[in-house]
């Protein structure tokens, strides 16, 4: 079991986020991001796969084939696309899970806590590219809905080709935007 291990891994990703978030204006958000690890169910289970360089949520999975701890925390955070994704009956008689759009806020802080967690788990190998690479290397065929996969990757992209400020810059500007339309 490594308690302390994971909860400094926690604290210090919290701390990442919430400087990030406070940057691009999101002061609440950025406060209240991801407290549900503290909760028992994600605590724990963090602590008991805790590895210092992966979410101790894939370790869970690989051991035995889901993770509890990521089912209770994608659906208290909704930072996660994941927490966007519904279903419906299909026409043929199947079942259609789509992601539904995420307010522009919640695309933010996504981007924050992806900075976020590469610095902590990467430490000295960190780059900036290195949320891109993540992303482009993640699982094919997510259900992130196209608008919000379009918005996360700019914001990427402009992180791994012109670096942190520019890619800061963005972000605010975005915020700013979709408060003053409502599109978003």
């Amino acid at each position: 079991m490594h308690a302390l291990s994971h909860l400094r891994t926690v604290r210090e990703h919290r701390r990442l986020v919430r400087r990030y978030c406070f940057r691009v204006g999101l002061y609440r958000q950025g406060l209240l991001h991801d407290l549900s690890k503290y909760s028992p169910a994600e605590f724990w289970r963090g602590a008991k796969y805790y590895q210092g360089n992966r979410s101790p949520n894939d370790a869970e999975r690989a051991a035995t084939g889901l993770s509890l701890a990521w089912l209770h925390h994608k659906g208290r955070n909704r930072h996660h696309f994941e927490y966007w994704i519904d279903w419906r009956k299909d026409p043929e008689g199947g079942v259609v899970y789509a992601g539904n759009r995420m307010p522009m806020r919640y695309v933010a802080e996504m981007f924050c806590d992806r900075v976020a967690a590469s610095r902590v788990y990467l430490k000295e190998k960190y780059t900036d590219a290195s949320p891109w690479e993540y992303f482009m290397n993640g699982p094919p065929g997510v259900m992130m809905h196209p608008d919000t996969t379009e918005e996360l990757k700019e914001m990427l992209l402009i992180l791994k080709d012109r670096g942190e400020e520019a890619a800061f810059r963005h972000v605010r500007e975005r915020l700013k935007k979709s408060r003053e339309d409502k599109s978003f």
